[in-house]
């Protein structure tokens, strides 16, 4: 601030203190001057003003470029399912800020909206495997009990399965056992549930899969509309314009689709028409139908294992799925693991004398083995045991089975399955495929890649199909 603004014979009488505080006076007072006075202090700071314009915009620039590069980047990063993000950050996260079954459901609603990372890699032809009639792109599957609803099956495609399972699914809405019923068991990287079947019913989940078709038919409309156009003037029938465009079920290339179906609480124990009612309604969604007899939550459920009424419920089933059009879908049984060797051997012979496709190896089990490391009140609490501590009866339930069949019988391995050396320990039991459930939970969307990765290196020149059975 310039001096001319103290009169010179004032200017020469002021003490230091006071030229001080004039100067400050004047700053301070600077609007109340005559505009003439104000004009040099004015054109000072104008200048400096206009000097530091051009730095302001071009940090503005820098800061801004520097902020979408990393946001594209991130999302780009946040969308491959092999980034260490998901693994070490957000499971770990979700585990410490959420109940199981509320992660549960966030988790679903991830996969239903798209919001999930995807595997973007093709697989290798090494891990590939013809089932039924169909080749399956990879081996790695998900088990039922994930996507209970038929939500998030786009989603649970895009991170890599070949084959994901949704259900179980009964034929009336039942909302399943009272909550808490998911229960982790952090230590041993196990879970243990109660859910009781809780279901949306039958029409509800039809419906979504319904619209999940012809969502994918307006999509081909759009890339193939002749060919479209003209499927739909040919058949009144939505569903079966998958099988007219020459698709799996799936919707997916090289994948399949399968339908968990159950059966409501309050029917009768030895009552199979449930299943009846299941295959003649998603028969025409699924390039699989399994038949879920082994779950331990629900009353009287694996009383369907005993002989006498496998024997019955299988004759049904395979009537029933036999009186679908064709193609007809795959029909497989799955069993709990807390089976005897007698036990086990009467599944394996029914199965085989009844025309069912496979037989899933295995559910969880109602037993609690010595090896658990979680607080006694998590241990004790009630419903089925799944992880790591159920391999050893899922794998020996599946040997037993393998061996009596002399692999005639179709088997998909699924307990406790967390690495590739899991995996293929259940492929030379005899294991085709192999599902997955509580690692999923645990490692998030990036276990099917890390999977498929390190099989692929613990084949060398192998194909997976190679090792089934060799034992």
């Amino acid at each position: 601030m310039s001096f001319s603004l103290i009169p010179p014979h004032i200017f020469r009488r002021l003490s230091l203190p006071q030229i001080s505080h004039s100067i400050a006076y004047s700053s301070h007072n600077v609007r109340k001057i005559p505009f003439i006075f104000q004009r040099h202090a004015t054109n000072s700071t104008s200048t400096t003003t206009t000097n530091k314009a051009p730095i302001y915009k071009f940090r503005n620039f820098i800061v801004g470029t520097a902020s979408i590069i990393s946001a594209i980047f991130f999302i780009e990063y946040y969308f491959d399912s092999r980034a260490a993000i998901h693994k070490y950050l957000f499971m770990p996260l979700l585990r410490n800020i959420t109940t199981p079954e509320s992660s549960h459901k966030f988790a679903i609603w991830v996969f239903k909206w798209g919001l999930n990372a995807k595997d973007r890699l093709p697989d290798d032809e090494q891990l590939s495997v013809e089932v039924w009639g169909k080749k399956v792109s990879n081996p790695i599957c998900l088990a039922a009990g994930f996507d209970k609803h038929g939500e998030a099956i786009d989603g649970l495609f895009d991170v890599g399965f070949g084959y994901v399972e949704v259900g179980s699914i009964t034929p009336e809405p039942q909302p399943g056992n009272s909550k808490p019923r998911m229960f982790r068991l952090p230590k041993d990287k196990a879970v243990i549930n109660r859910y009781g079947f809780n279901s949306d019913g039958h029409k509800q989940v039809e419906l979504r899969l319904r619209d999940r078709v012809r969502r994918y038919l307006f999509h081909s409309a759009k890339l193939h509309p002749n060919i479209t156009a003209a499927l739909l003037a040919s058949s009144p029938d939505e569903v079966s314009l998958s099988d007219a465009l020459g698709i799996n079920r799936s919707l997916r290339e090289d994948k399949l689709l399968g339908i968990n179906l159950g059966k409501n609480k309050w029917r009768s124990a030895e009552d199979v028409q449930d299943f009846v009612k299941g295959i003649k309604t998603f028969g025409g969604y699924a390039d699989v139908l399994v038949v879920n007899i082994s779950s331990p939550n629900t009353p009287g459920l694996r009383g369907l294992q005993r002989k006498e009424i496998f024997e019955k419920l299988l004759k049904e089933v395979t009537k029933a799925r036999n009186s679908l059009h064709e193609p007809r879908p795959a029909l497989l049984v799955k069993i709990a693991p807390d089976l005897s060797d007698n036990e086990l051997e009467d599944i394996a012979d029914t199965a085989l004398n009844s025309g069912v496709d496979g037989i899933i190896v295995s559910n969880t089990t109602i037993s609690r083995p010595d090896t658990l490391q979680s607080v006694a009140s998590l241990i004790s609490e009630t419903g089925g045991l799944s992880g790591p501590p159920v391999k050893p009866l899922a794998l020996k339930a599946l040997r037993k089975i393998y061996q009596h069949t002399n692999g005639k019988l179709l088997l998909v391995g699924c307990g406790g399955i967390s690495n590739a050396k899991d995996a293929i320990e259940y492929a030379k039991a005899g294991a085709t495929l192999v599902q997955l459930y509580t690692s999923f939970g645990y490692d998030g969307v990036g276990k099917p890649r890390e999977l498929k990765d390190d099989i692929l290196r613990e084949l060398k020149d192998k194909k997976w199909s190679d090792i089934i059975g060799e034992q």
